[in-house]
């Protein structure tokens, strides 16, 4: 009576462990890849209740969720002979669960290999300053090409962001110096223009004085205005040529 009662107790926890592990839950970003007798199912399981039938069949579980993986920093010696570090980020996901398990061993590592590898080759075939400054073109062109590679795969790669873009001191200062320069430079330019603008104006101002006498005497005016409102203890009072000319005429007339 004591074995009968041993083996149906047995008999009850087989039967509820092999319930158990028929009964599977898979998240709404989840889903399972079944093997039965080592065969794939055409389609994956999932989200909800899914039933394997173990120990025939055996369920793999893949995520759907985008995948923020870091490539570590990477030498690259740019086409002018510079030689930098350079790290990026790469955003990808499972896009089809069944080539991501049965046609690569480790999507994520396998991608994140060629990542590296595609880093290390596309900025070394550009400048240092297409690199510095061309940005969003070189992210694009690493995204195209990753995710070319990655299709096979079931993998897609959504977006690849270089991050970081380490110089050596040396070239640090060097564009320092250089960014010193353009700065002096355009300094300059504008300045040469003010003093051209500048000399316009004068030079349209001498021709309008020129043709109305007047308005010297205006600009007579108008500067003893300007020297009354100050309170300096000299005072210069301009007077004009013409007066000068007169005077001078009628001494010479007195003395003949």
């Amino acid at each position: 009576m004591g074995a009968l009662s041993s083996g149906i107790g047995l008999a009850i926890f087989v039967a509820v462990f092999v319930v158990f592990k028929w009964i599977n839950i898979l998240n709404e970003y989840e889903r399972g890849v079944i093997f039965r007798l080592g065969r794939v199912l055409r389609e994956p399981k999932g989200p909800g209740f899914v039933f394997v039938f173990w120990p025939v069949d055996r369920m793999v579980k893949m995520s759907l969720r985008t995948v923020v993986h870091d490539i570590p920093p990477q030498d690259v010696i740019t086409r002018d002979n510079v030689s930098v570090k350079v790290n990026a980020v790469v955003y990808f996901r499972v896009m089809n669960p069944i080539k991501a398990v049965v046609d690569v061993e480790n999507y994520i590592y396998a991608t994140s290999q060629l990542a590296q590898t595609t880093l290390r080759a596309v900025l070394g075939e550009v400048d240092l300053d297409d690199l510095l400054s061309k940005r969003e073109e070189l992210n694009l062109r690493l995204q195209e090409i990753i995710d070319q590679h990655s299709d096979p795969w079931g993998v897609k790669v959504s977006m690849v962001e270089v991050k970081h873009v380490d110089l050596p001191v040396e070239m640090q200062r060097a564009i320092a110096k250089q960014a010193e320069a353009e700065r002096e430079k355009r300094a300059k330019i504008i300045h040469a223009s003010g003093e051209f603008e500048a000399s316009q104006k004068l030079a349209q101002a001498a021709d309008v004085m020129r043709a109305n006498p007047i308005t010297i005497q205006l600009r007579y005016l108008q500067t003893l205005t300007e020297i009354s409102t100050e309170n300096a203890s000299t005072i210069v009072f301009p007077v004009p040529i013409q007066m000068l000319e007169g005077l001078f005429g009628r001494a010479k007339s007195a003395n003949e």
